[in-house]
């Protein structure tokens, strides 16, 4: 089957290439042993299984995006609801600028939603529906996924609601840059074919949990697919409900990756060859507070190595706002040690 996606929304082509079937074009098949029809049943059970638990809680996202001062339609995607009173996941990118939301329910019912929290670093989002008593299907990460291990896409793709696929893990632990530049880790990769409108609905495994909400896709290629894992879908929802919105420690500094000179890395024992430089203090920000300097590289933060602005982010993701920290710095050929508060991160800035 050759499919072109370039087309309109539903147009295929489609073609059977066997010089050897009927004048009528009757494709003739063998059927396969028992053994073969029972591994089939068997899988097809699981699947199924999966889109019963899950399935009911798979929303259509429908956005209005604000430009020049007025709301027009502008597609969506999906979503998946995970509290009975309406609280859902989706992309950010499929919210952004949203100016009006409206989901669609597996029964068809169209209910308004508003987006309470987007987060960039995530390529997540929370909704919350205008409902109650909801299909939820919760988020609870069961165990670490395997390469080759079952999963089940879905979504939406072109409006054609509740479409499933089925696939594999094919690698976990990858990396995808967010909007916002920062890396969002442990990245799903799977074969469970996406197309768009698949964007933000769940990854699930063969036990009916979501494991990833799925995210991007490479349009050049067929088969690889990409999901943002459960845990750190559960970590965005739990610091929306907890506090409205997803909160980070935040410095106020620009920063630039460096390598270090290997004489001095040898010389001073320093944990890596590669640290951050700070190229600029943000003012009225703990930075500018502290005796961190232009110039500094900060090479350790609570003994942690920093080896980027990565590394930097990934260590302030975890860090608790308005806890002292300490970090270790090379100031010319002498390393310092100084005490910074982070504050919490104003808006989308890095």
């Amino acid at each position: 089957m050759d499919t072109d996606y370039n087309r309109s929304p539903g147009v295929q082509t489609t073609s059977l290439e066997d010089g050897n079937s009927p004048e009528l074009g009757v494709l003739t098949e063998t059927p396969g042993s028992g053994e073969e029809l029972a591994a089939l049943d068997a899988y097809s059970r699981t699947v199924v299984g999966v889109v019963d638990r899950v399935g009911p809680a798979v929303v259509s996202v429908h956005v209005d995006r604000k430009r020049h001062e007025t709301a027009m339609a502008a597609g969506g995607g999906s979503g998946v609801i995970v509290t009975p009173d309406g609280y859902l996941l989706t992309n950010e990118h499929v919210v952004r600028r949203a100016a009006r939301v409206e989901i669609t329910l597996i029964n068809g019912d169209s209910v308004e939603a508003r987006v309470i929290a987007e987060d960039p670093s995530t390529d997540l989002a929370v909704l919350r529906a205008h409902a109650s008593g909801l299909p939820a299907a919760g988020l609870q990460a069961q165990g670490t996924l395997r390469v080759g291990q079952l999963i089940v896409a879905i979504g939406n793709p072109f409006g054609f609601e509740a479409t499933v696929s089925a696939g594999v893990v094919s690698a976990h632990g990858r990396t995808l840059r967010g909007s916002d530049g920062r890396l969002i880790e442990g990245i799903i990769q799977h074969t469970a074919p996406l197309n768009p409108g698949n964007s933000g609905g769940p990854l699930v495994d063969a036990n009916g949990s979501i494991a990833g909400i799925n995210t991007a896709i490479i349009v050049s290629a067929q088969g690889i697919g990409f999901a943002v894992p459960a845990p750190t879908a559960e970590w965005v929802i739990s610091e929306v409900l907890t506090h409205g919105r997803v909160r980070r420690a935040y410095l106020g500094i620009a920063g630039r990756t460096r390598r270090l000179d290997r004489r001095l890395v040898r010389a001073l024992s320093l944990p890596s060859e590669y640290a951050l430089e700070v190229v600029a203090r943000e003012p009225l920000t703990p930075a500018a507070d502290s005796d961190l300097r232009i110039g500094d590289i900060v090479i350790a933060a609570q003994s942690n190595t920093i080896s980027g602005v990565d590394a930097l982010h990934r260590f302030l993701s975890r860090w608790v706002i308005s806890e002292p920290l300490q970090l270790s710095v090379l100031r010319r050929t002498r390393v310092v040690s100084l005490s910074i508060v982070p504050v919490e991160m104003p808006n989308r800035q890095t």
